[in-house]
């Protein structure tokens, strides 16, 4: 099975020529010529590897790279930029990305790069397939949640948003990361769509319970699980 790379660069020339080389490997390539596309494409967590360049119209790479974790996507991120400093560097792994390659760089490097990142993912365990927090569980596979003896009957986008607070569990989590992660919105809609769905989802996960797994962090945003 060939393995899947977006590769996410405005400049024109460079983005054919590293289209065409990864293509001549045996990789199956996608392009976007600019950040809000890269997004829109990186967040599906269909590929293998993602390369990324840091300076793009529309939205930054940095920024691109922040909304695809936010997202719980996992998928293997090269960065390229001509920003090539110790800062730049750090900034763009601490940001989030596997890897950092500045411009101008060999074909030959890139490819090298790519196919380690490849092996690794391919040697990690296999994702989670059960999410808890506290005595809440979710399973991934059969679609099912329970609270301590109690089953938890959700819809489509209240499983979606629960999965995502698991996995972002004990961490305060935005009104944008979830608009991003949950809704696959990158802009505000000005609606109270996430208070709307939080308040349902929390009378759900917390009724009846002596302690509640669901909080809202004032001026932050919120968090699951139990209480400090």
């Amino acid at each position: 099975m060939s393995h899947r790379i977006l590769v996410v660069e405005d400049d024109r020339a460079t983005g054919d020529f590293i289209a065409k080389g990864l293509s001549e490997e045996g990789f199956v390539v996608d392009r976007a010529d600019n950040g809000r596309d890269g997004l829109f494409h990186a967040t599906d967590g269909s590929y293998d590897c993602i390369v990324l360049d840091r300076m793009l119209p529309g939205l930054d790479g940095m920024s691109v790279l922040a909304a695809v974790r936010a997202a719980g996507v996992a998928t293997p991120v090269i960065i390229l930029s001509a920003l090539g400093s110790a800062e730049d560097r750090i900034a763009g792994l601490t940001g989030g990305s596997d890897d950092y390659l500045t411009k101008p760089f060999a074909f030959a490097e890139l490819l090298a790069r790519v196919r380690l990142l490849i092996r690794r993912r391919v040697a990690a365990p296999g994702p989670e397939t059960v999410l808890s927090s506290a005595d809440l569980e979710m399973d991934l596979l059969a679609r099912r949640v329970r609270r301590g003896g109690r089953t938890i009957d959700l819809q489509p986008r209240e499983f979606r948003l629960l999965e995502f607070l698991l996995r972002h569990a004990e961490q305060v989590v935005t009104r944008t990361m979830l608009l991003e992660g949950v809704w696959d919105y990158h802009f505000d809609p000005g609606t109270n769509v996430v208070d709307v769905h939080l308040s349902r989802l929390r009378k759900k996960v917390d009724q009846g319970e002596e302690k509640p797994l669901l909080h809202t962090v004032r001026g932050a945003g919120y968090r699951l699980g139990a209480e400090p």
